[in-house]
């Protein structure tokens, strides 16, 4: 594949040059890297004296720009739900009558209603129009949740004008690419374009929000790929009546259903408040034009939302140039997960090559099996194996779907460990770290994980609970006696009973809830805990306490002593000893003496 050059600079008013300034039209068969995002590689197509059809990664995105003043004579027309071919066409017609370009615009899921419409007008939409797929590198982002996504791709090979435009692309592997002897064109910026990045890596996100909401000033702008994330984190930080959703139309119901009225599908500058909470359909294409410069957070939950983690090298960059005006600081709040793994690109595609070697070695073991029932257990086995998802339906290589996977598995390995992704943003020659600092707290995302683990039985998730009490510890800030109140939000019983009779004792009584509570009833009783007198009786001098640690009466005072626990039961302080009712089934107890267990 052949690589060009061209160079962007500033004018003198400090604007930076149009793309049409500089590379009047798009080439065929080119792949555009534009670097810089709001260069206007869109604008100029749409501009472009010849008939155009622009894919564009979502909704939002065709939106924004068919109510854009500066496209208001250019003939837009738009294509994704509720639309149809017959709308396309009535379109078409009224173009040709008035002599304009057509200049559609549609979703890759609603590509076909346009070639539906092309067939209806008796035109090959392969040599009648310039087919351009904006932000290409949607297509290996998406393909992982998206598999309609590259539906458009087969056809897009096979027209004769056609060109893929992004700020910030990824390696395609298809060999389409090479066949057809495609070009990049990388347009150079001569000026400083790096930002500043704040990262805070964290172990606890909602106190490191908390900690880093506390420190800004004016409009912010947050960006997480979960509304349910972004939900918790409003109800939480007591944002109901200052915040804004923009998400996708199942979320906007969804957030409505819980009678949060304040979000929208498409970009509203009316109803924006103070936080303006954004969802990965606005990570890419959408201009947001402000006269201000917001704060722009990203926000990462690796436990409970591992699909809000941003690639710093195409998802920081996208998010950011949202903002035509700039923005007055990026900070990137993330807790990280030692479970992801970490693999180099290599590992990656060899481990792909296993799986295709495996698979390759079923389909010929299928192929030549000779009985039903050996063929059905091949076929079983194939549709199991992880290289059947790189597949289409007619057994083709999906090869967006690799460069998907191969992708994924390489973001993740940055969110390891918080120096993975303090490399991987230093990495990016987009960002400079302005401030890195880790956010480490008693209690965090791991320990929630844990305890919320549904797999878990009531046992080990107590034992888990006693656990992060134990860590814990005595508290002394409101941030940890807010840890406190999460635990007993998890499980009120387990932190009553730990207050009251302490690790040493649950764990003695395995957990037995039964025998836990007997416990807590004496120990509200006698006014001290049996951890309380275990500790005292081992203090008792070996002259007092003989080899078989049975005790005097005696020297408890008539029975007057802290608590004392024979045979599984625990005496409170003040009741004699030798009430019937607090006799044990299994031990004698004489008007001597005791055995203390």
């Amino acid at each position: 594949m052949k690589h060009r050059e061209i160079t962007a600079s500033k004018k003198a008013n400090g604007k930076i040059q149009y793309l049409t300034e500089i590379l009047p039209e798009i080439p065929t068969n080119t792949i555009l890297y534009k670097k810089l995002t709001g260069l206007g590689a869109t604008y100029g197509e749409l501009k472009a004296h010849r008939n155009s059809i622009i894919i564009e990664p979502n909704k939002p995105v065709i939106s924004g720009k068919c109510k854009d003043p500066k496209h208001e004579k250019d003939n837009l027309f738009g294509v994704s739900d509720g639309v149809y071919a017959d709308d396309i066409v009535a379109y078409m017609e009224r173009s040709i009558k008035q002599s304009k370009y057509f200049k559609i615009l549609t979703t890759p899921e609603s590509f076909h209603k346009v070639q539906e419409a092309f067939e209806e007008m008796d035109m090959d939409i392969r040599y009648n129009s310039f087919l351009l797929f904006d932000e290409c590198h949607k297509i290996v982002k998406d393909s992982g949740f998206r598999p309609d996504i590259a539906l458009p791709m087969d056809l897009f090979f096979e027209c004769e004008n056609k060109a893929l435009v992004s700020a910030t692309p990824i390696e395609f592997t298809d060999p389409r690419f090479e066949e057809q002897k495609f070009q990049t064109i990388t347009i150079k910026p001569t000026f400083d374009y790096v930002k500043d990045m704040n990262l805070h890596a964290t172990n606890n996100l909602l106190q490191a929000v908390k900690e880093v909401f506390a420190g800004l000033k004016g409009n912010c702008f947050i960006f997480c790929n979960s509304t349910d994330t972004i939900y918790s984190l409003i109800l939480q930080l007591g944002l109901l009546d200052e915040s804004a959703v923009f998400c996708s139309e199942k979320s906007v119901e969804k957030l409505k259903g819980l009678k949060f009225d304040n979000v929208s599908d498409i970009w509203d500058k009316d109803i924006m408040k103070r936080y303006n909470w954004l969802t990965s359909r606005f990570y890419n294409a959408v201009d947001i034009e402000l006269e201000e410069k917001p704060t722009i957070l990203l926000l990462t939950d690796c436990y409970f939302a591992d699909y809000t983690a941003f690639d710093p090298n195409t998802d920081t960059i996208q998010c950011v140039g949202r903002f035509r005006n700039g923005v007055s600081s990026i900070h990137h709040i993330s807790n990280t997960n030692r479970n992801f793994m970490v693999r180099s690109k290599e590992e990656l595609r060899g481990r792909i090559s296993c799986w295709k070697d495996v698979y390759d070695m079923l389909q010929n073991h299928y192929d030549y099996a000779t009985t039903v029932s050996a063929k059905d257990a091949y076929g079983t086995i194939l549709v199991s194996l992880p290289y059947t998802e790189m597949l289409d339906e007619k057994g083709r290589t999906k090869y967006f779907k690799i460069d998907n996977y191969i992708n994924t598995e390489l973001v993740k390995g940055y969110y390891n460990c918080p120096q993975n992704l303090h490399e991987a943003y230093k990495n990016c020659d987009a960002f400079t770290i302005n401030h890195y600092g880790i956010l480490d707290y008693k209690l965090g995302d791991y320990e929630r994980l844990q305890r919320t683990n549904k797999s878990n039985s009531i046992k080990e998730k107590r034992k888990i609970m006693v656990q992060q009490l134990e860590l814990l510890g005595e508290c002394q800030t409101e941030m940890e006696y807010q840890f406190k109140r999460d635990l007993e939000k998890a499980d009120s019983f387990i932190v009553e009973a730990y207050d009251k009779i302490g690790k040493e004792e649950i764990e003695r009584l395995k957990y037995n809830r039964k025998k836990i509570k007997e416990a807590m009833i004496i120990a509200d009783e006698s006014g001290f805990s049996t951890g309380f007198f275990r500790q005292w009786l081992w203090q008792v001098p070996c002259s007092i306490v003989p080899p078989d640690r049975r005790i005097p009466v005696s020297f408890l005072s008539a029975g007057r002593w802290p608590p004392i626990s024979f045979s599984g039961r625990i005496l409170p302080a003040g009741v004699p000893l030798l009430q019937p009712r607090y006799r044990s089934r299994n031990r004698r107890i004489s008007g001597r003496e005791c055995n203390v267990r």
